[in-house]
């Protein structure tokens, strides 16, 4: 047998994401954006002898290391695409970097949530004037990130018919890529700290409301760690290999169990952003090719690998 001959029946392992390249491209920027931010709140908090707004430059600097994280994962993932090491391709490298980005936004929120309670019992004095500066000047620069960050992947599909009875929010939330919404997250958890640090500030400039500070730190910590939360359990369900929809389940199980057709067994799991890897055996009195069984997956979005065993009832002829 020649080698040329098994191409029929080879195929590419390659599962990332629809808009990889953008994705990498636009986190190394937003990497670049928040370093430069970082050095700039510690240098300035440094002159200006702000000790929060210092706090906050190494605050930013955790979430610069994450999206470094997010990045260096994006170009892993993408150099390694086609090595046969990985048996299913590098697209769940990202949940594995939104994982860990989880779990660092998590550390982050304990940290933000330890440092409000510490100055609720010993207020310390603020500069407001530099501190509300920089604290306007981080959140342009998070609005900005956030921007570039953006997933308009369920966009791009919101015009696609819905031939196969699969509800939108479901296909979107398959295609949605993990390592991305990390680095959005960690984005996002210093656009909401600058715009609490803002309110803060002004009413503790104005009125007096010193204690709004530390206030205002607690209601940023919550919602950090309630994002994290879902985050990790978002991530995690995929590296656990979690059947990642229950109506792809069904409409799969309708389309296979036809006539004497059963379906003794389906595995289904995520191996990528948008791509699903199924296995299934089915049993049959009058067993057909395995190649007929995946004709009748054919147009189900998101099936990136399939594989069928077939089996001949084993009752079948018996009295």
């Amino acid at each position: 047998m020649h080698t040329h001959t098994l191409e029929p029946w080879q195929h590419r392992h390659l599962f990332l994401g629809a808009r990889h390249d953008r994705h990498e491209r636009r986190t190394w920027l937003v990497v670049v954006l928040t370093t430069a931010m970082m050095i700039a709140e510690v240098i300035g908090g440094a002159i200006y002898g702000s000790m929060a707004v210092v706090a906050d430059g190494w605050h930013m600097a955790t979430h610069a290391g994450a999206l470094m994280i997010a990045a260096l994962a994006y170009g892993y993932a993408r150099r390694h695409a086609h090595d046969p090491r990985f048996s299913f391709g590098t697209g769940k490298l990202g949940d594995l970097a939104a994982f860990s980005s989880a779990i660092i936004l998590a550390l982050v929120s304990l940290y933000i949530g330890y440092e409000s309670v510490a100055r609720i019992l010993k207020p310390v004095a603020i500069d407001f004037d530099e501190a509300t500066l920089i604290a306007v000047l981080g959140l342009g620069v998070n609005i900005l990130t956030a921007w570039l960050l953006r997933d308009d992947h369920e966009h791009h599909h919101a015009h696609d018919q819905d031939n196969h009875r699969h509800d939108k929010r479901h296909h979107a939330h398959h295609h949605r890529d993990h390592n991305l919404r990390a680095a959005y997250l960690h984005v996002l958890a210093d656009a909401l700290t600058s715009v609490l640090a803002i309110a803060a500030l002004l009413t503790g400039r104005f009125y007096g409301w010193v204690w709004m500070d530390p206030m205002m730190g607690i209601v940023g910590a919550g919602f950090i760690a309630a994002w994290s939360i879902g985050l990790i359990r978002s991530s995690g369900a995929v590296l656990l290999d979690t059947v990642p929809d229950p109506k792809l389940a069904g409409l799969i199980r309708e389309r296979l169990e036809t006539g004497d057709d059963r379906l003794a067994d389906l595995h289904l799991w995520r191996v990528g952003p948008g791509h699903t890897a199924m296995v299934a055996a089915i049993v049959s009195d009058q067993p057909q090719s395995p190649g007929t069984y995946k004709a009748k997956l054919d147009g189900i979005d998101g099936l990136s690998h399939v594989t069928v065993e077939v089996h001949r009832c084993a009752d079948h002829g018996r009295a």
